[in-house]
């Protein structure tokens, strides 16, 4: 296979998402038994449960923009490097936690470092990539996460707390091991005027036998275009342009209910009589998500990412009407199958298209001027979503009703097939420069 070392590559920096999904898959195995008192010398209360569990999130949003910054600055290699110790430290400080601010302090580190990922790991792997590899590679970063996930289900279901912290908490290690080989972004390397690094790179990715002139040199002639400041460069209507799309497609990913779909998927499983564990349950939740975002790999290069994207937002338009259905007139009634099929339905639609392609869009949609500002705006709204829908989604289920939730959800992956169907371009088989002048241009596909 030539080029397999971009392949290569590609995982090592998005190894970094691993390490954020076995973060987000933490919460639930361990919740039980550390506020049982069973995991650490003191017991958190509700509400710093609750401080426990979103934290994470709230690290997230608040790193997307430094990491856009530092990665501009010091590299995209650099960058991520760099963000290992502090993940380590955060690990150690929910593996020795004497109180619960240490925990919610630990939660935060290892957020921030997460999030920084979703900028950095996207953004390294569409720049390394061949343009016919670009959208797999683009969407390692999703990949590598529900693997997380599914890392900290399994992890969660058959160890204790402590072995489970020790098991996430030597995960940011493994990354610095692996990824310190790995080459910079040739693209980087261009854009700091260092042709030769650039092209060493390019070899590295495409093979030693690999012509990489026609690359090398274009990359080149990018790079030695007037530079412009990052504020000038996001206040371009081309960048806004792409800004709007990108933002609310993170929008879209995290309010059509993603999140409480996962948490109450466990409760459906159980009242369905299936007989599986919470444990089991999410398992199993976590296979679906990782079964359909290899299947959506397979695809985006073939069918492109505008067609996942409404696949997707129909599949969770009609999973969570029928959820909204059942918990308005059905929960009587003998269908306990019936909310079991829709999670299992909804997950994999979200995990096919607007789980990884938003995150892929983000490194597409933007001129590499002002990639890296752009791309931490779209994720820190991405975060900043995810934290408050977190807040309140209980909120809104505890006044009106689980209903309520899921015909909110429900208009919202409706205004999802609208907002991808008129105004999302399609990206397949388009270099970064022809993106850009179909977005100047107002085409769509």
């Amino acid at each position: 296979m030539s080029g397999w070392k971009q392949y290569l590559a590609g995982v090592a920096a998005a190894f970094g998402a691993f390490c954020l999904g076995a973060s987000i898959g933490w919460s639930g195995p361990v919740e039980k038994e550390v506020r049982g008192g069973g995991a650490y010398k003191f017991t958190p209360s509700s509400a710093e449960w609750g401080w426990i569990s979103s934290l994470l999130t709230l690290g997230a949003a608040a790193s997307c923009i430094p990491a856009g910054v530092l990665i501009g600055i010091f590299g995209r290699k650099i960058t991520m490097l760099g963000l290992a110790p502090p993940f380590f430290i955060g690990w150690l400080l929910i593996i020795f936690a004497q109180k619960a601010f240490m925990l919610m302090i630990g939660r935060f580190i290892v957020g921030f470092c997460g999030g920084a990922f979703c900028i950095t790991a996207p953004m390294y792997n569409t720049e390394i990539a061949e343009l016919s590899k670009r959208g797999i590679m683009g969407c390692f970063f999703q990949l590598l996460i529900v693997h997380g996930v599914l890392y900290g289900f399994i992890v969660g279901a058959y160890a204790k707390v402590k072995m489970m912290n020790i098991l996430c908490g030597i995960l940011p290690i493994i990354f610095f091991v692996l990824f310190i080989w790995m080459p910079e972004s040739p693209v980087y390397l261009a854009q700091k005027g260092k042709n030769d690094k650039a092209e060493k790179s390019l070899k590295f990715l495409r093979g030693k036998d690999a012509d990489v002139s026609a690359e090398s040199n274009q990359m080149a002639s990018e790079g030695n275009k007037e530079k412009v400041k990052p504020m000038q460069a996001l206040c371009r209507k081309n960048t806004l342009k792409s800004l709007g799309i990108s933002m609310m497609l993170m929008v879209f990913q995290q309010v059509t209910g993603i999140n409480a779909i996962i948490f109450y998927s466990t409760g459906i499983f159980t009242d369905a009589g299936t007989g599986f564990s919470p444990a089991i349950s999410t398992i199993i939740i976590g296979v679906v998500m990782v079964i359909a975002t290899i299947v959506s790999i397979m695809l985006i290069d073939r069918v492109g990412r505008k067609i996942l994207l409404l696949v997707s937002a129909a599949l969770m338009f009609v999973t969570t009407l029928i959820m909204a259905v059942y918990f308005q007139w059905l929960l009587k009634k003998n269908v306990g199958w019936l909310p079991v099929l829709a999670v299992c339905v909804f997950i994999s639609g979200f995990s096919f298209g607007f789980g990884p392609v938003p995150w892929l869009l983000m490194a597409e949609l933007f001129a590499e001027d002002a990639k890296p500002v752009a791309g931490a705006i779209a994720g820190t709204t991405n975060w900043m979503c995810a934290f408050i829908v977190t807040l309140a989604f209980p909120l809104i289920k505890d006044g009106f009703g689980a209903a309520a939730c899921f015909w909110i959800f429900a208009a919202v992956s409706f205004a999802a097939i609208i907002f991808v169907m008129f105004l999302v371009p399609e990206t397949k088989g388009k270099t970064l420069n022809e993106i850009q002048g179909m977005i100047a241009g107002g085409k769509k596909d």
